[in-house]
């Protein structure tokens, strides 16, 4: 994980779950495109995500890349079946992060579809 999640302070942490489709559609990208890799958010302007197999980063760019949200703690061991949500952990690191969270994760599948054509 960048050093720049651990820099930070973490305004506030809770546990979430990865939908079965979205990870699993970050699996596929995975394999065909090298990591980490970093997509602009459309809809979003100043917002662009960095996937690597540890973390799913939203970082400000008109802010050097200062993190806005972090998904972390991936727990997919144990993980028998594709249609499984994957838990894991759910960074904030701006009081307004939160309302980012649902458009961030359509935009990021959205992506993740269109790289895959």
């Amino acid at each position: 994980m960048p050093s720049r999640i651990h820099d930070m302070p973490v305004y506030t942490s809770r546990a979430d779950e990865l939908e079965a489709a979205l990870y699993n559609l970050w699996r596929r990208a995975r394999i065909r495109h090298q990591v980490p890799l970093r997509m602009e958010l459309p809809g979003l302007k100043q917002m662009a995500v960095i996937i690597d197999d540890d973390y799913w980063l939203v970082v400000d760019q008109n802010q050097n890349d200062l993190p806005v949200l972090a998904w972390v703690d991936f727990q997919e061991v144990g993980r028998d079946a594709l249609h499984t949500s994957v838990p894991c952990t759910l960074n904030f690191y701006h009081f307004m992060a939160s309302g980012l969270r649902v458009r961030v994760l359509n935009c990021i599948e959205r992506a993740l579809l269109e790289s895959l054509k």
